[in-house]
């Protein structure tokens, strides 16, 4: 089927630039800068190891240096052990099977711990990641050939447009209370689908809720599993905690991002260490390991008897091992099969534990942020698809400019909204935004169908504050310099700090330490965030507030939320170039952050070169927001 074809071509496009990308990063890069990257555990210390599946052993790292320095070593990331004698030829490779603070756990390719891991000088790298990418090329292939089948077919020919989703008339369930009408309409729709719906959920929209409460419905009609995925852990982890918060029997499949005791309770290994059977894996296992170092005290230089004495021994452990990895099996089918929702990413849909299972329906959160080729590893699972997210927010990160624009970056849940309109069910009633903060996107992306409810309408700072303001730096002097690839305005951001620290000074006479408002610092530019954070220790109040105070890219703040946000926009040259501030999904997420106050501060004749930034100075002006920064400059 071309589609799939063409989905494949993209996603090879994207490999080959990630995998580029990766070699640049990692092929002449000491193990200081791997480190710094992310990329790297240096030093580490091993504190234990044990018997794992198919005869590999699992071995427990800590990394003892270096501990505040952000990672990406993940859940399910294939990495390599390696001694930094000699870091090419001295390395194993593995998989991460648990990670938390500064400890993981990875399942090496081998039965036994090679010699030179016990001399110390130790590491962890992260690989390049070829398992996703292989699972996201198996699933496009799969559905390629299943794409013409009558039966299996149907949902692939609705969800690329060759036929119409379709719907019950009567579905026969009890409405969930405490829901506003958009809500129950999009749960009636997820129940009425036979095949596909969409829930389009705009900022503070309550989309969480309105799933969790449509997958109780759902369960409480046909009472068969449900599979739920989202593209990151931490939405997976949301949903998962939701859930069982409403008393539902959840499996988390993977290791969660957020370690909290509740839920660790739901992962796979706990519910695993809880069945009655683990006791005897565990007395195996230790069975298995004496029998292993009895075979390893033989030394190299023995004969007929000893070698047959040591393969004697290797056998026995080999065996127990094959014990313990059917009554693991039975284990994890049974703890599986009594779940009633299954959560996990999108790759994870094909963990080990449940690939070969089918499900009635697959719930994608976040699709907005998917990635087409990993929605469908879920999706030919399951007879139905709930498709949950927004497209006029920010749409995947990808890493090829050549596939995003051929297509990959315009995800399932666009192509769906546009193909089948009668699916979709906009969330239209947000519990986040001042309605003055909320109407220019609601008129620009939603049709302006957005409305705020009562409880959030009309909240402000203090009695007499404004919600929204630009402050147009035109004319004052604040010219962009270019910093490497990316785009900065340091007179910009030290009047935004400035600016802050007076509003700062405001708020003390209104709150005391303990309900003080959060604040957000935000820019589409990284190095902007970085002069930002530079800076921020000059103000003695902002200093006093810091930890209410987060500064960080427009994009890492997709999904949250503070009581005020303030936007530096950074563009000032006199050629009305303004780069990526086009894409203005990014500016819709910018925009909507705030719950009390959104301040914009930006250039108004460089971003008035594209219509959208004019017309959201004209809003700021009808709404008596708009100030010039000479206003602020004798202060």
């Amino acid at each position: 089927m071309d589609y799939f074809k063409n989905l494949l071509n993209l996603l090879k496009t994207e490999r080959d630039e990630d995998r580029r990308a990766y070699q640049k990063l990692t092929e002449t890069a000491s193990v200081a800068d791997r480190r710094m990257n992310g990329i790297t555990w240096y030093p580490i210390a091993i504190r234990g190891t044990e018997p794992s599946r198919g005869d590999y052993i699992s071995v427990e790292v800590e990394r003892t240096t270096h501990q505040d320095v952000s990672h990406q070593l993940r859940f399910g990331a294939s990495a390599a052990l390696f001694s930094n004698f000699d870091p090419k030829k001295d390395r194993v490779e593995g998989t991460v099977t648990f990670q938390g603070g500064n400890r993981l756990k990875i399942t090496l390719l081998t039965e036994e711990l090679p010699d030179w891991a016990r001399d110390g000088k130790l590491g962890i790298d992260l690989l390049f990641d070829d398992n996703s990418y292989d699972e996201m090329q198996n699933a496009l292939k799969l559905g390629s050939l299943l794409a013409d089948k009558p039966a299996e077919g149907k949902l692939i020919q609705i969800l690329t447009g060759g036929k119409q989703p379709s719907f019950r008339s009567e579905t026969g369930f009890t409405k969930p209370t405490g829901l506003n009408p958009s809500q129950q309409r999009a749960i009636e729709k997820i129940i009425a689908a036979n095949d596909l719906a969409v829930v389009h959920g705009p900022p503070g929209t309550g989309k969480t809720t309105t799933l969790v409460q449509a997958i109780k419905a759902l369960w409480g009609q046909n009472s068969k599993q449900i599979l739920v995925v989202a593209p990151s852990n931490t939405a997976v982890d949301l949903l998962s905690e939701k859930l069982a918060g409403e008393g539902m029997n959840v499996l988390r499949i993977g290791n969660p991002a957020r370690v909290s005791d509740r839920l660790t309770s739901l992962t796979l290994d706990s519910k695993m260490a809880d069945h009655a059977m683990t006791k005897e894996i565990k007395k195996l296992k230790k069975q298995a390991s004496e029998y292993k170092n009895m075979a390893h005290k033989y030394k190299r230089s023995f004969g007929k008897a000893e070698r047959d004495q040591r393969k004697a021994l290797f056998d026995e452990a080999h065996r127990i091992m094959r014990d313990v990895d059917k009554t693991e099996q039975y284990i994890i089918d049974d703890v599986v099969a009594k779940a009633q929702v299954i959560t996990a990413t999108l790759v994870g849909a094909n963990h080990y534990t449940i690939r070969g299972l089918k499900f009635d329906t697959v719930v994608i959160d976040e699709a907005g942020q998917a990635l087409e080729p990993a929605c469908w590893i879920p999706i030919l699972k399951s007879q139905k698809v709930i498709l949950a997210g927004d497209h006029c927010q920010l749409p995947p990160t990808i890493k090829s400019a050549e596939a995003a624009r051929n297509g990959l970056s315009t995800t399932l849940l666009e192509k769906c909204a546009d193909l089948h309109p009668e699916a979709v069910v906009l969330l239209n009633e947000q519990y986040r935004m001042n309605e003055s903060i909320m109407g220019f996107s609601s008129k620009i992306f939603y049709n302006g169908e957005l409305k705020a409810n009562d409880s959030v309408a009309h909240q402000l700072l203090f009695k007499g504050d404004a919600a929204l303001h630009f402050i147009d730096t035109a004319g004052a002097g604040f010219d962009e310099k270019l910093e490497g690839t990316s785009s900065t305005n340091p007179e910009e951001a030290a009047f935004l700090l400035k600016h802050l620290d007076h509003l700062l000074g405001e708020l003390d006479a209104h709150y005391t330490a303990d309900n003080f408002p959060t604040v957000a610092v935000i820019s589409p530019y990284k190095e902007q965030i970085r002069i930002l954070k530079e800076q921020l220790p000059d103000f003695p109040l902002l200093l006093l507030h810091q930890d209410k105070i987060t500064v960080n890219t427009i994009d890492s703040f997709q999904g949250q939320e503070r009581d005020i946000v303030y936007n530096s926009m950074v563009r000032s040259n006199t050629d009305g170039e303004i780069g990526f501030l086009s894409d203005i999904r990014r500016m819709n997420v910018a925009m909507t952050r705030a719950r009390k106050k959104l301040v914009v501060i930006g250039d108004s004749s460089t971003l008035s070169k594209l219509p959208f930034y004019a017309d959201f100075i004209s809003y700021a002006e009808q709404l008596e927001g708009y100030k010039s920064a000479w206003e602020f400059m004798g202060d």
